[in-house]
Parts: C-alpha cells; sequence; structure tokens
C-alpha cells in the first residue's frame, strides 16, 4: 500500500514537471523614428494566456520597446514556424 501511494506521487510530480512549455508572439514598437519588430518570447506558466501573456511581455521589453498586440500563446509545437519570422527577436527576451 506505501510502495503504490509513493509511486502516485512521484508520478503526479513527473507530471507536473512536464508540461509543456509556453511561448508567445508579439509585436512591438519604438517611437523617434517609428521602428517595428515581432518577436516570441517564453512564458512562465502562470503567464500562459493572451490576457497575462500581455503584462508579461510588456514588463520584459527594454530599450524602448512598447508593446502592441500579443497575437497568440502557443506551446514548443508553433517555435519552429516563427523562428526566421521573428529573427532577432526570437527567444530574446
Amino acid at each position: 500500500m506505501m510502495k503504490q501511494l509513493l509511486l502516485t506521487l512521484a508520478l503526479i510530480g513527473f507530471a507536473s514537471t512536464a508540461n509543456a512549455a509556453c511561448y508567445a508572439d508579439y509585436k512591438a514598437k519604438m517611437d523617434n523614428p517609428l521602428r517595428l519588430h515581432y518577436g516570441v518570447i517564453e512564458l512562465p506558466d502562470s503567464a500562459c494566456s493572451v490576457g497575462a501573456a500581455a503584462s508579461n511581455i510588456a514588463r520584459r521589453l527594454t530599450g524602448g520597446w512598447e508593446l502592441l498586440e500579443v497575437m497568440s500563446v502557443f506551446d514548443e509545437s508553433g517555435l519552429e514556424s516563427r523562428r526566421n519570422r521573428a529573427g532577432q527577436y526570437y527567444l530574446r527576451y
């Protein structure tokens, strides 16, 4: 009985650490002169929705960049298709 309980707890712990990673793609701007960029960013599990991602990304952008829009939130399966488009802003922040 104790072995089954320990095995169950171990499996629950493993399952919770095996959660899929969370990412978002977004658009940002900088004024004077106007510059735009599209980027991909990794998010903590607590920010894995478009609404929660917006405040997280806005806080993390640096160098005068201002968040315009969170386009989508996705898992690792969406990373490769966005790599080339994001260029230097792929997982930068």
